[in-house]
């Protein structure tokens, strides 16, 4: 069900509580980063995003992810 229903029913007082398993994470606030890049990076962010149909954040945010767990992943085979 669409979060946007689910919120009308909460609204209208109705229980909704079989929508919810607690079985998700819990997100921080989100924080805006600006980024400088040059033209040709923004270029290939941009076909890749057209290629995947999705956002150039979305492309900025699922790279940046994939480099962070690499770089956890390389530090914890180091111990």
């Amino acid at each position: 069900m669409p979060a946007e229903s689910i919120a009308r029913l909460a609204e209208q007082g109705k229980d909704v509580s079989r929508f919810f398993t607690n079985r998700g994470r819990m997100y921080g606030p989100i924080q805006r980063v600006n980024v400088d890049l040059a033209a040709g990076m923004q270029e290939e962010l941009d076909r890749v995003a057209k290629e995947l149909n999705i956002s150039r954040q979305a492309v900025i945010k699922t790279l940046l992810r994939q480099a962070l767990d690499q770089q956890y992943l390389a530090r914890s085979g180091r111990g």
